[in-house]
């Protein structure tokens, strides 16, 4: 392999490398979350709106959108105790 190729796949690797850690970095972010929960938040309120047998729709309509929030923290202790254990 030519010192040329190398440096091609050096660059390339080093693009991956940045690639992957963005997409790392846009998983774990807050932002991510909250964009999920706001989203959630206004599905499940069109939803139950639209089945109109939801009481207090503002409020009952926060129960998934906590589940999921909570899951989300949680999720970071679980794949620890997973991987010491794999």
């Amino acid at each position: 392999m030519s010192e040329k190729d190398l440096e091609k796949e050096i660059a390339a690797i080093k693009t991956r490398n940045k690639r992957v850690e963005t997409d790392k970095a846009w998983e774990t972010s807050w932002t991510r979350k909250i964009c999920i929960m706001v989203l959630t938040y206004v599905v499940v309120v069109i939803y139950s709106f639209t089945i109109s047998k939801v009481q207090n729709v503002w409020l009952s309509s926060l129960v998934p959108v906590i589940g999921f929030t909570l899951s989300t923290l949680s999720l970071g202790l679980v794949r620890k105790i997973w991987e010491k254990r794999r």
